[in-house]
């Protein structure tokens, strides 16, 4: 399908408003049980948005999860992205998109134009196109710049549907249980060289992995 061509504008205009439809018809036969909650006092006493950071894997139950808040996610410049951005903005999302030519960089003001606005920002932490379950450094740079606590989330289900995609995308099924985890808020100093930068990477894609095993654990498992 040529990007930009008139098949890919009616794929775009189609394919995201149905898969929003289809969403809040099936998730809403869940039941969930959310955790982490007790970590919402400090995440509201650092006087700034959030920046929700999740694996790839996820996205699409936490864009619907998320889409009570105001918030922006930050959205790849590919013609993936342009199905994932439509999906977005069904769910009540504002997207920032990276220009094809600067990339990282113009997304990355982008987001701290919109946090500035008072807005949340939600990054998939491995990126686009992973790989997967390894942190790229955007999410760590923002919060550097920022100020905004980073919250790891993931979720598990008891019966979901599995992708053979490079993330093995997650979708839960019907009438599943999910357990929603919140992690404990990180937050990165101002001003850091590329040395830091590397070691708060490190150490936030721990703890993201670690909440990601203690999400399956749950459901007697240990990976999606």
């Amino acid at each position: 399908m040529k990007h930009g061509g008139l098949s890919h504008r009616i794929a775009i205009g189609v394919v995201p408003l149905v898969m929003a439809w289809l969403m809040r018809a099936w998730f809403v036969t869940c039941r969930v049980t959310e955790h982490g909650g007790e970590h919402r006092p400090r995440i509201e006493a650092s006087g700034n948005p959030a920046i929700a950071l999740f694996w790839h894997y996820s996205l699409v139950y936490v864009f619907y999860y998320l889409r009570r808040y105001s918030a922006a996610v930050l959205v790849s410049a590919s013609e993936d992205g342009d199905y994932i951005a439509e999906l977005a903005h069904h769910l009540d999302f504002e997207t920032v998109r990276g220009s094809r030519n600067r990339g990282g960089l113009s997304a990355l003001r982008g987001l701290i134009r919109v946090m500035r606005s008072g807005k949340h920002a939600g990054i998939v932490a491995d990126g686009s196109q992973g790989p997967p379950r390894i942190l790229q450094a955007g999410a760590v740079m923002l919060a550097s710049q920022t100020g905004a606590p980073i919250v790891p989330m993931a979720w598990s289900a008891s019966r979901c549907l599995v992708f053979s995609s490079w993330d093995r995308t997650a979708i839960p099924l019907p009438f599943s249980r999910i357990s929603f985890f919140f992690g404990e808020p990180l937050f990165v100093p101002p001003n850091l060289d590329a040395e830091g930068i590397e070691q708060y990477r490190i150490t936030i894609e721990h703890a993201l992995n670690t909440l990601y095993e203690e999400a399956w654990r749950e459901q007697g498992k240990e990976a999606h």
